[in-house]
């Protein structure tokens, strides 16, 4: 449905305009490592209004047809492009069905460029997702042995959303067992966030579960998944 992404587009370009203001916005450089070439952009909460305001305007159109729309605004490549459509796309999770786990993966193949747009994708809808269809979890544990660093990221932090229900820690579990020798520290952080999630529903198994493997588990995976344990538990597992 071109026409409905061009409008969108047109819509939103015409919004950020009207919000663009010193006061709105900050500069995105200092979160990434990797050089950006617009690094001054909308605050995120700026950002939200702009988006709530304007899927008011489309929210009449089906759900197959927004996404789709999100699809082919994913492609433009324009500046908040890709936080609209994740963020339309979180607003239609109740309509979500089970093949949609193969838009998500493409959007995450094509798309997804940075640890910002992977998170904002895997635990926003593709989180809701996952826990909506838990069966989804034997095609994102494949992503663990992907090339692609988001892929593998993704396979971790899509699970954070049912691990905050208290769900899916067996499933998280073989998944952070996929990653704990991963080299990519974008990876190596997605993990150790999950264990850290997990860490509040279930202590005690996550702590047994790091304390096996902390002297295999990269640092920084460690660090991350231990931030929320008592002083002296993080002290014995950084020994």
């Amino acid at each position: 449905m071109p026409f409905l992404s061009e409008e969108i587009l047109a819509t939103l370009k015409q919004e950020a305009a009207r919000y663009n203001k010193p006061e709105n916005q900050i500069n995105y450089q200092r979160f990434f490592k990797e050089r950006l070439d617009n690094p001054v952009g909308l605050r995120t909460p700026v950002l939200r209004k702009i988006f709530s305001s304007c899927y008011k305007r489309y929210q009449h159109y089906s759900a197959r047809e927004i996404l789709d729309a999100c699809e082919r605004l994913l492609a433009s490549n324009e500046r908040y492009v890709n936080s609209l459509a994740f963020d339309w796309s979180l607003r239609l999770s109740a309509d979500f069905n089970s093949k949609d786990i193969d838009r998500f993966e493409f959007w995450l193949k094509n798309y997804v460029h940075d640890w910002a747009a992977c998170d904002s994708l895997s635990c926003g809808p593709l989180g809701l997702f996952v826990r909506k269809f838990p069966e989804s979890v034997s095609r994102t544990y494949q992503w663990t042995k992907s090339k692609n660093r988001w892929l593998r990221r993704a396979s971790a932090v899509c699970l954070i959303q049912s691990l905050r229900k208290g769900l899916l820690l067996e499933e998280a579990f073989k998944t952070a067992d996929a990653l704990l020798l991963d080299d990519d520290d974008m990876v190596q952080k997605g993990f150790g966030w999950m264990l850290k999630v997990a860490s509040k529903p279930f202590p005690e198994e996550v702590y047994k579960f790091i304390d096996v493997r902390k002297g295999r588990m990269p640092r920084t995976a460690l660090r991350y998944a231990i931030e929320k344990f008592p002083a002296n538990q993080r002290r014995q597992l950084m020994k």
